[in-house]
């Protein structure tokens, strides 16, 4: 005969005072557990998308990131020369040659640095990525000391709002425009005229070469082309895919970095359930005596008392998760280990995180209960009664 598990609410509803702070204790460790793993996914989908499927990014092998890259003119010319280049409506390459280099800026209301993407584009960058659009200004002036600023760098550096003017490169250069890219890294960038950018870094060669596929299935018929041409010393990857590389390092240091605070603080949460159970079960000696008495088993003692764990352990998991997720309402900014440039992003809430961080909470709550369960079921019916 089982317990109806309606007792193990009744009897948590009971002892209110102990379940908030149990529940509490809980709800702390599951936070940490969801915000940790919130940050991780907000800077991969940040960085993820900022790539487009079937754009192709190719860069020198063997390089992290296209700061370290360098692509010679002749083999971007070759690149753009490949049949798989898709064209625009104007006839020519949807395809564009830019330099990415890094300088120091000063965040606003501080004397703080932090480096900076600097990305020299030419025509076709903003039709190779539809998720950047104009918000304010215009477009520099090609050959001209002019530069775009993403949106985060407008609101957060120094020199970066229109009418402003930033110092690199032995020059200054006036921001005419600001531009969003939704949620992706491109809001920590400034743009230029590709040709000017290099003059003023002295830079022979580009960064990167950009473009749009054909026919997304031919990606990999172009691949095994650039990598396998012995006048190119080039590899190719979707840009999706490369922006993900990107986020790999950052994101798996904030993965074991939360594991490791989880594991400290949800050890207190497991210990403090145990105590409250082990109480629960030293008040109601009675009780379970009682209810062995009336027919009811070891197999549903043990149960209702785990029940009533299991029950404390969802109540601390749902609150840390509903805390967790205003965190989504925070913008934060840190260095991209890939590129060692500033990236800002936000906290990302997905259906994933919510059910790893209630089956979290559940396996804590079972371990906090089990022993007490374990005791309370093992009880005889003759010394339960006799503690009257």
């Amino acid at each position: 005969m089982a317990i109806p598990w309606s007792y193990s609410l009744r009897n948590l509803w009971t002892r209110r005072l102990t379940t908030v702070l149990t529940a509490s204790g809980m709800a702390l460790v599951v936070f940490v557990f969801a915000a940790t793993l919130m940050l991780a996914e907000g800077l991969r989908q940040t960085l993820v998308a900022t790539g487009s499927y079937d754009n192709v990014v190719v860069i020198r092998t063997s390089s992290n990131s296209e700061v370290q890259s360098g692509v010679e003119r002749s083999q971007a010319a070759i690149v753009e020369s490949l049949p798989e280049v898709a064209t625009g409506a104007d006839g020519r390459p949807l395809l564009d040659k830019e330099m990415v280099v890094l300088i120091n800026l000063t965040k606003r209301g501080t004397t703080k640095p932090a480096n900076v993407v600097i990305r020299g584009v030419g025509n076709a960058s903003l039709a190779l990525r539809p998720q950047v659009r104009m918000i304010a200004g215009r477009m520099p002036k090609p050959g001209s000391d002019e530069v775009i600023a993403g949106k985060s760098i407008a609101e957060r550096f120094q020199g970066g709002g229109i009418g402003e003017q930033i110092r690199f490169g032995m020059r200054d250069w006036t921001v005419v425009g600001t531009f969003a890219a939704g949620a992706t890294g491109f809001n920590s960038e400034i743009w230029g005229d590709v040709d000017q950018l290099m003059q003023a870094f002295r830079r022979p060669v580009y960064s990167s070469v950009l473009f749009r596929l054909r026919d997304s299935s031919e990606f990999e018929r172009v691949k095994k082309s650039i990598e396998s041409n012995p006048r190119l010393t080039l590899e190719a990857k979707r840009e999706t895919r490369y922006y993900a590389d990107q986020s790999e390092m950052m994101a798996k240091f904030l993965r074991i970095l939360g594991l490791t605070l989880t594991v400290i603080f949800s050890l207190g949460a497991v210990i403090g359930a145990m105590i409250t159970m082990y109480a629960a079960v030293a008040n109601r000696v009675v009780e379970v005596g009682t209810l062995r008495a009336l027919g009811f088993g070891k197999r549903s003692i043990l149960a209702a008392f785990i029940l009533e764990s299991l029950l404390l352990g969802l109540s601390g998991g749902l609150l840390g998760v509903f805390c967790a997720s205003f965190m989504q309402l925070t913008t934060i900014s840190t260095m991209n280990w890939q590129t060692f440039a500033e990236l800002a992003f936000s906290f990302s809430l997905t259906f994933g995180i919510i059910w790893k961080s209630l089956c979290f909470s559940l396996v804590m709550g079972f371990a906090g209960g089990l022993l007490p369960a374990v005791r309370a079921a093992r009880m005889s019916i003759v010394e339960a009664l006799r503690a009257t």
